[in-house]
């Protein structure tokens, strides 16, 4: 295996399989942003004189062409190369010879791999914020167009006291809203510059960090050269607390929906083909996909203290255990990607039932509403409260399934045009 960074002597194949790892099969997604690290170091270079004005060229012409490549789908990484950096290097030292060996000037795989994965989770941070964006447009329009459609509402799974699909459907949206927050807290964790830190105490060249962070996009450095170096795990474990934010809605929402269609409930339900069947009873609808997102909302639920326990006990500074994160967190990203495109596909197609509260026994969610009304009439709420309760007790009380709810976020006023501002807002910090 081609090392750049290797000293003299063939490492040991069984040590060298060990320590790679996996890490070849998540660099492949650094591809893009290896490359545009790579071109804003260049730039960086050449404005200290390091390389010159015909070198910066050639080299920016070969990278945009690698680029392409990787757009294409036909950038690799070769049988014999270790990592994604040493991929680049190496294509570019094989096109450009000489010129090629000076890329790395000023920088160390630690930056270098700091600034592909932050690159990384920027971009991927975007993608899950529109799949959430997508979910909560849903929502929106669900509960608006199911607003007056009587659900049961349940506190300790007892049957408690009325609600409605519109504000069912309307809890998940702003919901999402606040798990949004934590996402945004997580790009501003990532959105700081390390290139520059080199291999955690800076360089001795007379490095421009402010011109590569301008030249990334990031909104600011990470100014102190050590700091930088210990954002590895904390930039992960961010992210990760973000979208196990987002699962655990998810979550919620998959079991909900998976109780609401069970046959026993009959609250919603799907088409056939969105369902599976059983192998011997031909009756069976199953609610796999909402199972599966469920399933998959809770292994993202683990990230955030499976990237706690591999970088706790570390002192500052690089650690190889750094490389098992990308193994850690790549696959939670896609998971929750996924999750989130399912379950619009999902809701696309419910169907709701309009005539749940026609059956007799969900005649005691409106004791409550009972109550209140004699409270309003001057009866004293503990007098009230009692005699309803001996009613219910003797099997006397009648329901009148008649509510009036009308204060911020009750059945009558839902308040969904506040809950999309208050979204937009939120949304508008990950532009």
């Amino acid at each position: 295996m081609s090392v750049l960074w290797s000293k003299q002597g063939t490492p040991d194949e069984i040590v060298q399989e060990f320590t790679v790892g996996r890490d070849r099969e998540f660099d492949i997604k650094l591809a893009r942003y290896d490359i545009l690290g790579t071109m804003a170091h260049i730039r960086m270079l050449k404005s200290i004189s390091l390389l010159t004005g015909g070198e910066e060229a050639i080299l920016l012409e070969e990278l945009n062409k690698m680029i392409a490549e990787v757009d294409e789908g036909k950038f690799v990484l070769e049988d014999g190369v270790e990592d994604i950096h040493s991929q680049v290097e190496f294509n570019l030292t094989k096109k450009t010879g000489d010129i090629g060996k000076k890329i790395h000037s000023g920088r160390s795989r630690n930056d270098q791999v700091l600034v592909d994965i932050k690159l990384f989770l920027k971009n991927e941070i975007h993608e899950v914020r529109d799949g959430v964006s997508a979910l909560f447009s849903l929502l929106q329009k669900l509960s608006e167009q199911h607003k007056d459609i009587m659900l049961p509402g349940y506190t300790h799974s007892q049957i408690a006291m009325p609600s409605t699909f519109g504000l069912w459907f309307g809890a998940y949206a702003e919901s999402l809203t606040d798990d949004l927050y934590t996402l945004v807290a997580a790009y501003n964790i990532i959105n700081q510059n390390p290139l520059g830190s080199a291999a955690g105490y800076g360089s001795s060249f007379p490095i421009d960090r402010e011109l590569t962070t301008s030249l990334l996009g990031f909104a600011a450095p990470n100014y102190n050269s050590v700091a930088a170096q210990m954002s590895r795990g904390k930039s992960e474990r961010a992210v990760a607390f973000a979208i196990s934010a987002i699962a655990s809605t998810l979550n919620k929402l998959s079991s909900d929906c998976i109780v609401f269609m069970n046959g026993n409930y009959g609250f919603i339900s799907f088409p056939d083909e969105l369902t599976t069947g059983s192998s011997i009873m031909p009756h069976k609808k199953n609610p796999d996909v909402w199972e599966l997102i469920r399933a998959y909302s809770n292994r993202i639920l683990s990230v955030p203290n499976e990237i706690a326990l591999l970088t706790t006990n570390l002192t500052h500074g690089y650690h190889r255990d750094f490389q098992l994160l990308k193994e850690i967190l790549f696959p939670a990203l896609d998971s929750a990607k996924k999750i989130l495109s399912l379950s619009v596909f999902m809701l696309e197609n419910i169907r709701v039932n309009k005539e749940i509260l026609n059956d007799n026994k969900y005649d005691y969610l409106f004791t409550v509403e009972e109550v209140n009304k004699r409270v309003l009439a001057g009866v004293p709420f503990r007098e009230a409260y009692k005699s309803v309760g001996l009613e219910v007790n003797s099997g006397t009380f009648v329901a009148d399934k008649k509510v009036t709810h009308t204060h911020i976020g009750s059945m009558g006023n839902l308040c969904n045009a506040q809950i999309e501002a208050k979204f937009s807002k939120v949304l508008a910090l990950l532009d």
